[in-house]
């Protein structure tokens, strides 16, 4: 369990742009996120798999804190930085609003969003959460787990698939020992033939997800990205070793001890970082040394972008980041809303582009390109 001193230690570790040993390629898996406080609201107690959220937790001997009221308390500390360890230190087991049932376009990743929790454990300088979610950053898993899975059914078309995304405001994988909703959904979804399943994660901890009769219905997919940047800036995850490890362990037949699943790579984000060929050229040779065989396999490609909101709220997190945050040299793209975001130049972006299709078409000619963005 990461402590408050070890919190500031870590981040202020990875935040400075020091020396790097050899770029050996790291294996460790992820540590279990333990957070030090863990409540329950009486809404959440109120449900039966709140309940069960309870006895997982625990199982793992944390201790809880029964609150009187729903809402939350004690989070808001004398600074911002107090305020990010003690929210990224608390597991908040709540009722999702009446709000969560109304579900939100979420392309190009899925249809839909299917939210089981809020916050993530993870220390990503790049954080995508930041400035999205109000208030302090704190992980909240909803109990009414099983009402948000039927509702998804109002949702689906005959006649097509549709999509839904598990992974827009939280790692799920990251809190699964905790919360048992990802395996909970992967069991609601196998059932369903018009719906999909969607999910990403930089945590390796896959066990409860195998011997799962999914039927296919469940895309496990994995936000993998260079070396030096995961080592950089993805603070508290896996290993992108251990990472490409759980992805080829999903990915692998039933019939060879593996989960069977299709399987997805999230390249997130994408930074042209010096000598940035070369190291995603060794992030794709070591995934295509890891899935040698025959896989349902897809991937993503997402370059790095922030907006203004972000970047004040990063720079309050991190506040001794390396990572680029320069405005000058940027172009601007806009939303239909007005909103602005900070994205690489069309020629910059042009040149990765065709770089990344084409070294990943050679590699898996049979593993279709979701998206670039």
């Amino acid at each position: 369990m990461l402590t408050s001193g070890a919190l500031v230690a870590l981040s202020d570790t990875l935040l400075t742009d020091q020396p790097q040993p050899a770029a050996v390629p790291r294996t460790h898996s992820a540590k279990l996120w333990l957070p030090q406080r863990v409540v329950f609201t009486p809404d959440a107690l109120d449900e039966e798999f709140g309940q069960q959220i309870l006895a997982r937790v625990s199982a793992q001997n944390l201790e809880v804190e029964l609150l009187k009221s729903n809402r939350l308390t004690g989070l808001r500390q004398d600074d911002v930085r107090a305020t990010y360890r003690t929210a990224k230190n608390t597991l908040a087991v709540v009722k999702a609003p009446a709000g969560a049932l109304r579900l939100q376009p979420t392309p190009p990743s899925a249809d839909w969003q299917l939210n089981l929790a809020e916050g993530c454990p993870a220390h990503c300088q790049y954080c995508y959460l930041a400035g999205s979610l109000s208030g302090p950053p704190v992980v909240k898993a909803f109990a009414n787990l099983p009402q948000l899975l039927a509702n998804t059914a109002s949702y689906e078309q005959p006649g097509r698939v549709v999509s839904f995304e598990a992974s827009c405001y939280t790692d799920v994988l990251g809190i699964e020992h905790l919360t048992g909703s990802l395996a909970e959904a992967v069991r609601h979804f196998s059932t369903r033939e018009g719906a999909q399943l969607r999910f990403v994660s930089k945590y390796d901890h896959i066990g409860p997800l195998l011997g799962l009769a999914h039927h296919g219905r469940s895309r496990a997919r994995f936000s993998l990205n260079a070396e030096p940047v995961a080592r950089r800036l993805e603070g508290g995850t896996a290993s992108v070793g251990a990472r490409i490890r759980a992805l080829r362990q999903l990915a692998l037949p039933t019939g060879q001890g593996g989960g069977g699943y299709p399987v997805g790579v999230v390249l997130a984000p994408i930074m042209p970082i010096p000598d940035w060929q070369q190291h995603y050229t060794e992030l794709l040779d070591r995934l295509q040394a890891a899935l040698d065989f025959d896989c349902d396999l897809t991937v993503e490609f997402i370059t790095h972008r922030f907006t203004p909101g972000s970047k004040d709220v990063l720079l309050q997190w991190y506040p001794n980041t390396s990572l680029d945050l320069a405005e000058e040299g940027r172009a601007v793209k806009r939303n239909k809303f007005g909103g602005l975001k900070y994205v690489y130049q069309p020629e910059q972006m042009k040149a990765m582009k065709a770089w990344f299709y084409t070294e990943w078409q050679w590699r898996f000619p049979n593993a279709p390109v979701q998206y670039w963005t």
